[in-house]
């Protein structure tokens, strides 16, 4: 069974980097035709695309975000990692980590993880 859990600090400061993993198990994040997405939503709001990594290594950002987003992996551990810099009170949300296949949308997510940006 696949499984994907969130993990990283609950509270940042403002103009801190926010950094999150996650770390997948039952798959390969390596595995043709899968890519691995960062979603959050912040309180009171709807869903929220950031940005992916392939099964290949390549990224994609959301355009509003890219200018602050970077998504790395370590293959070693099937782990990918979210870093969101100079985050502000704005960036408080939920943070998931999501499993997609090209053509086909979601079929595995986290639980998701909350992040509260605030002094």
């Amino acid at each position: 069974q696949v499984r994907l859990q969130e993990s990283g600090p609950g509270l940042v400061k403002p103009s801190q980097t926010l950094s999150l993993t996650c770390t997948v198990s039952g798959a390969s994040i390596t595995t043709n035709y899968y890519y691995w997405s960062w979603i959050r939503q912040p309180p009171g709001k709807g869903l929220e695309w950031m940005g992916a990594i392939t099964y290949s290594g390549s990224t994609r950002y959301s355009p509003s975000l890219k200018s602050h987003t970077s998504i790395s992996r370590d293959t070693s551990k099937d782990q990918f990692t979210l870093q969101l810099s100079s985050v502000t009170p704005e960036d408080t949300a939920v943070y998931y980590c999501a499993r997609a296949q090209f053509g086909l949308g979601y079929d595995y997510w986290g639980q998701g993880t909350q992040v509260t940006v605030s002094s």
